[in-house]
């Protein structure tokens, strides 16, 4: 990629760069992440990443913001103790972050191949984050102004190889080396917990016949433990508290991964 406007190139690399600060201080990692440096994004470099997810910007042309991961959290993630979760659910803080930093809002993040990234965000900038991710901005998510004249929006110019030539993937900007933990890569995806109070089955007609007033008899004994699950997945169980007048869960049992399953 190259510009004709090499102060407004330096602008929109910033802007990139404070994205991506923005986004490793959110993204699941075992260490804290260190924005590296932003440059023209290549897609063969896309190659050393194993995921990616995306979100909708609410600029015009709604272009997109991504993030790509390395096999260590998409593994992690896929060998989750709860059960797998997807890169989306992981990766959507730092999505969200991004994007605030760029003065939009964002969408729900969504799961793409990585062979169809770089024809869904089109020319775009690279940020790595630490050693095993990265931060991929549009050029049409970047807008900067340029003295007295209007904004200035994605002013890189993608030149065709040569004779043909297929384009060679760009060495990625050294970034410092996390060691990552296993399950530490997920201590900050947000998860749905929920606590059960009990079940009951219902046929259609008993249903439909509900009113205020009417009361359902649960398969559960007054006072018995109820259960905390973690998206839907059963964690552990407790004696339901009032807790600044709100109800709350005091944890007595951890169930054991055999019953959970």
């Amino acid at each position: 990629m190259t510009s004709s406007n090499p102060s407004a190139t330096a602008q929109l690399l910033e802007l990139a760069s404070g994205a991506a600060v923005a986004a490793a201080a959110v993204l699941p990692a075992a260490e804290p992440l260190v924005a590296g440096v932003a440059t023209p994004g290549d897609p063969a470099a896309l190659a050393a990443y194993a995921g990616a997810a995306v979100v909708d910007l609410q600029v015009p042309g709604s272009p997109v913001l991504a993030v790509a991961v390395g096999s260590d959290l998409v593994g992690a993630l896929a060998e989750s103790p709860i059960g797998p979760l997807s890169v989306a659910d992981a990766v959507q803080p730092a999505l969200d972050a991004a994007a605030g930093s760029l003065g939009s809002g964002s969408g729900p993040a969504r799961e793409i191949d990585l062979a169809l990234l770089a024809a869904e965000l089109g020319p775009f900038v690279l940020v790595p984050l630490g050693s095993a991710a990265a931060l991929l901005v549009p050029d049409a998510a970047l807008i900067v102004q340029d003295g007295n004249e209007p904004a200035v929006e994605s002013p890189f110019v993608v030149l065709p190889p040569a004779s043909g030539a297929p384009t060679e993937a760009a060495p990625l900007p050294a970034a410092p080396v996390v060691q990552r933990r296993g399950l530490e890569l997920l201590h900050g995806v947000d998860m749905e917990v929920t606590v059960e109070l009990g079940r009951t089955r219902m046929t259609v007609r008993d249903l439909l016949s509900l009113a205020p007033g009417a009361v359902l008899e649960l398969d559960r004994a007054a006072g018995s433990p109820a259960d905390l699950l973690v998206n839907g997945r059963l964690i552990a169980r407790g004696e339901v508290v009032v807790v600044d007048e709100n109800f709350g869960l005091r944890v007595t049992e951890i169930v054991e991964e055999s019953v959970a399953s």
